[in-house]
């Protein structure tokens, strides 16, 4: 089975699906990450960018990944990418790979970039023209889902438990790759808090750990 796990930005992949990636991929499954952006000159320095996506690999590698995909749309700054050109993208990445399941952002997140990136991944995943994809689920982001907005439809409810029991150490291991990244607790982005929320996720469904997603569609 093909899988792709869409990131708006490096790192995302293993907060929100780590778990489950390294469970496909000792399942035989071949597991592919799409970053959908790089930080701009701007903002982020390149010498920065480039030691982000250092870290990347290390973590890509000892998940078990198949294969990372750099589709390099601006960021922070996706709101100035027409959305058509941001599925567009996506679409011929599903299709290129053949991807079945498909893990993406939640639309609720905080950070606008998330919100595009949800907006394009289900334009790109629509059930036509033979479109590959079976399963549409979206993952939390610690950091961006957990401060979105409390009000409508913003708030992330999960529908889907995979038990990563396993694969949690595996999942904090690969954090740990992103030393630019991670931060010290009481932080949302530390490794304390990506094991609690595990424990959490797990403990809603007598698992000791797991991660959750909220299932957008599933074809059968």
């Amino acid at each position: 089975m093909n899988v792709l796990v869409i990131a708006t930005h490096a790192d995302d992949e293993v907060l929100g699906c780590g778990g489950v990636m390294a469970r496909h991929a000792d399942m035989g499954d071949h597991v592919h990450v799409a970053v959908v952006t790089r930080g701009i000159p701007e903002v982020f320095p390149p010498e920065y960018v480039d030691e982000i996506f250092r870290e990347l690999q290390a973590a890509h590698q000892l998940l078990g990944g198949s294969g990372i995909h750099f589709l390099d749309f601006p960021s922070p700054q996706l709101d100035t990418v027409p959305g058509y050109a941001l599925a567009d993208a996506i679409r011929k990445l599903i299709f290129k790979l053949e991807a079945q399941v498909v893990y993406a952002p939640y639309q609720g997140d905080l950070h606008g970039d998330h919100q595009a990136v949800y907006q394009a991944a289900l334009v790109a995943s629509r059930p036509i023209n033979d479109c590959p994809v079976r399963r549409l689920l979206c993952y939390e982001t610690l950091s961006e889902t957990d401060w979105a907005s409390p009000f409508g439809n913003s708030t992330f409810t999960p529908t889907v438990f995979v038990d990563i029991s396993d694969y949690l150490g595996r999942k904090l291991e690969a954090m740990q790759c992103y030393r630019t990244q991670l931060k010290a607790p009481p932080h949302s982005r530390s490794l304390q808090s990506l094991e609690a929320l595990a424990r959490v996720r797990g403990g809603t469904v007598s698992m000791e750990a797991a991660e959750a997603f909220m299932l957008v569609r599933e074809i059968l």
